[in-house]
């Protein structure tokens, strides 16, 4: 018994040298994005962005330090998925991905189109046209998911990367005849790559279905729900105030 009361002893001291240690590690989150401008990019070594800056506006709300990671997103998007308490951004919620994520909100607006090079004036009214060509996706993302769905097929009308800016430079290339992405992604990559948006990409189909609502921070389906609501109010918070306002121009 007594040496039960001594190990108690040690254990209380110990706990309390090292409580505070503790404590910051588990207010502490890991969060994990991709290359992905100008929502969430790594620019001199740090992660940035749009979405980055809301993100981290909305730990700082809720009193919580974020681990940012930057991951190709089909990694990204398995390891939150089958991981508690791991949050991802910038995320796209479809039919697909809901009962797999617990969804905090959205953090940016987004429209998603089918472009193309202005040359080769490819303008469709039904999607379903658009299947006679090849299209650039990258491996598990929405715009690749969505067109699955519509029953184009990886490998023959889809052809998948790692890479957004890869893509970009297949549509250029002439190695694919369609690009599927968010508009102002494509205008950065674009921009990025020394050419003039205008003069290189032209918008061959608005896909109205994909990403209206905007792009989601999400969690993890066994994410407990305190800390989900937890950053629902800060996000909450940071759109009420002003905030979130003042991020947007700064960056869109």
């Amino acid at each position: 018994m007594a040496g039960y009361r001594k190990i108690v002893g040690w254990g209380v001291l110990l706990g309390a040298l090292l409580g505070p240690c503790a404590l910051v590690r588990a207010e502490t989150l890991k969060v994990l994005t991709e290359e992905f401008p100008p929502y969430n990019y790594t620019e001199n070594g740090r992660i940035t962005g749009f979405s980055t800056a809301v993100v981290q506006a909305v730990l700082k709300e809720a009193q919580l330090q974020g681990e940012f990671q930057s991951l190709p997103w089909a990694r990204a998007y398995e390891t939150a998925q089958t991981s508690d308490s791991v949050l991802i951004y910038s995320i796209a919620r479809n039919p697909q991905r809901e009962k797999l994520f617990k969804w905090v909100g959205v953090i940016a607006p987004t429209q998603y189109y089918l472009f193309s090079l202005p040359q080769r004036k490819l303008h469709f009214e039904r999607l379903e046209q658009a299947k006679a060509y090849q299209t650039a996706t990258v491996n598990e993302d929405v715009g690749e998911q969505f067109l699955i769905t519509k029953g184009f097929v990886k490998g023959q009308n889809l052809q998948s990367s790692v890479k957004y800016e890869l893509n970009y430079e297949k549509l250029k290339r002439g190695r694919v005849d369609l690009w599927i992405m968010p508009e102002l992604v494509a205008l950065y990559l674009a921009r990025q790559a020394g050419d003039v948006p205008a003069q290189t990409l032209t918008r061959s189909y608005a896909i109205t279905e994909l990403g209206n609502d905007g792009y989601y921070m999400a969690f993890g389906a066994g994410t407990p729900d305190a800390l989900v609501e937890r950053l629902a109010k800060g996000l909450a918070t940071i759109k009420s105030n002003g905030t979130y306002d003042a991020l947007k121009k700064k960056w869109l």
